[in-house]
């Protein structure tokens, strides 16, 4: 393929970034990089009743941390910008003023009380109102296609409220391609003549995102399953103007865990699961929690959100970014709706865990956990070390290693009844003095002479090992006891199993 491959990522700063949206940005990030083409992204904010302040910025940021880098954008490398439409709304006129000169487009001056009676009329008689060929020139509708002229330019300079809408068709059949869809033909009759620009001076997101893309140079289009409607306008606009069309990839739906209906905020906080890449504060000052807040890796992410509708054709699910680079091939992306799965997410952020620096995670531990804050940092490494394996995200580690930093204040009622015997305080204190005695302070001698002295007087080593943990740990769990006894120390570990001697 051609180095020119040009794609863009075109966003509404209406709120936060959505794991769909953040999926439609990797899917174009890895397609422009597999082709040594270009990234674009463009905030398109032409909607301006729903802009929301901040929102351009955390969507920057999300892209940021999930390491989708920008090859164009605001304030980025700007050979074709700008890159906001809100800074590019005198380009538009121009070519909506093109597409009524051709016959493609027409002034409609109808206003909105006109447009619900006709509504209201049509489903008096059990129709559905378009605006299209079959009602446009009746005489009912007030555009430039029945008005002549002068009537036209004299309600554009009286002020008129007014919209240029697009002169679809009627009696052709439309052949589309797409990429992941394949064939795909439309009957123009059924399509309606979408507004393209307004008299506020502002075009529609038809007309903006079309010239946008023709003078950005985009060379593909890959975009959520939910324009998929609008292809057949966007390829008619692309026609209108006498433009070669980019190409189209329509991605499948990120569906619900259930399967049924497209992933919403309120299925993640229903369920406990985070749908915005960080963490989002609303005007309202309501606060959706992100992946990142979240303790999940941004590797994770940018892998399981790869396998929502995309797969390799082979058993391999792990992939760094430089690999989906290579492996990535719009084909292989499904025309079904990709279920989204909780648990598969963890089970990525977990295989990440253990590819992470112990030392990184330790900073990361020490920063989460005021008990921490005068503990050596490679101790706490350490530890790490020890418990990461058991551990989803960082913020499991406490529970997980809390008895490597305190010493237990109970012990668990169940573990007790399970362990201690009569027999358990003698056993303990042979315990005690193999430790003591121990000059060659090791896990493995301390492992080799506690286990020996149990084979050779034919103990039951439930007998011994149970109580012990429970004395360092306070319940039956954790990591190997010799590791424990190393990593807290001689004096720690006597006193640890003293205080449960005396509880018995």
């Amino acid at each position: 393929m051609s180095k020119n491959v040009r794609v863009r990522f075109a966003p509404s700063p209406t709120g936060p970034l959505h794991i769909g949206g953040v999926r439609t940005a990797l899917f174009n990030y890895l397609f422009a990089k597999k082709h040594n083409g270009d990234f674009v992204l463009r905030i398109e904010d032409t909607d301006q009743n729903r802009y929301v302040e901040g929102a351009e910025d955390y969507i920057v940021k999300s892209l940021n941390w999930c390491g989708i880098t920008v090859d164009e954008g605001p304030g980025t490398n700007e050979k074709f910008g700008p890159y906001r439409q809100s800074e590019r709304k005198h380009l538009y006129k121009q070519y909506a003023d093109e597409l009524i000169a051709k016959g493609k487009a027409y002034y409609a001056f109808d206003t909105a009380e006109q447009l619900d009676a006709e509504r209201k009329a049509h489903e008096a008689e059990g129709k559905t109102f378009i605006y299209n060929w079959h009602n446009r020139e009746k005489g009912r509708l007030v555009n430039s296609l029945v008005l002549t002229e002068t009537e036209t330019k004299a309600k554009i300079e009286a002020g008129d409220d007014y919209v240029i809408r697009f002169k679809s068709p009627q009696d052709e059949t439309l052949h589309l391609t797409d990429i992941i869809r394949g064939n795909i033909s439309i009957d123009t009759n059924v399509l309606d003549d979408k507004v393209l620009f307004k008299s506020d001076g502002m075009p529609t997101y038809h007309l903006a995102n079309i010239v946008d893309d023709h003078l950005m140079e985009i060379t593909h289009v890959i975009r959520g399953e939910e324009w998929l409607p609008s292809l057949a306008l966007h390829q008619l606009l692309y026609d209108g103007f006498g433009w070669k069309a980019p190409e189209f990839a329509h991605l499948p739906l990120i569906l619900k865990p259930t399967g049924k209906g497209k992933l919403s905020k309120r299925d993640g906080d229903k369920m406990g699961f985070p749908v915005f890449p960080l963490e989002y504060t609303a005007p309202d000052k309501t606060v959706s929690r992100g992946y990142k807040e979240d303790g999940y890796f941004p590797e994770a992410v940018v892998n399981f959100l790869a396998f929502l509708g995309w797969n390799p054709g082979t058993e391999q699910e792990i992939f760094s970014l430089e690999q989906l680079i290579s492996e990535f091939d719009l084909g292989k992306v499904h025309k079904a709706g990709a279920r989204f799965d909780p648990d598969k997410t963890k089970w990525f952020n977990h295989h990440y865990m253990q590819q992470q620096l112990d030392l990184d995670l330790a900073e990361q531990f020490k920063a989460l956990q005021p008990e921490l804050a005068e503990i050596d940092i490679n101790y706490i490494a350490l530890v790490v070390g020890l418990i990461k394996e058991r551990a989803t995200f960082v913020q499991d580690f406490w529970d997980l290693s809390h008895f490597f930093f305190t010493a237990p204040t109970s012990y668990d009622e169940k573990a007790s009844k399970k362990a201690l015997k009569d027999e358990t305080p003698a056993l303990l204190q042979e315990v005690i003095n193999i430790v003591t005695r121990t000059s060659e302070f090791t896990v493995q001698n301390l492992q080799a002479k506690t286990k020996g002295w149990i084979t050779e007087n034919e103990i039951g080593f439930g007998k011994v090992m149970m109580p012990l943990r429970l004395a360092l740990v306070g319940a039956l769990q954790g990591p190997d006891v010799f590791d424990i006894i190393f990593m807290i120390g001689k004096a720690e570990t006597v006193k640890r199993i003293e205080a449960l001697m005396k509880t018995i």
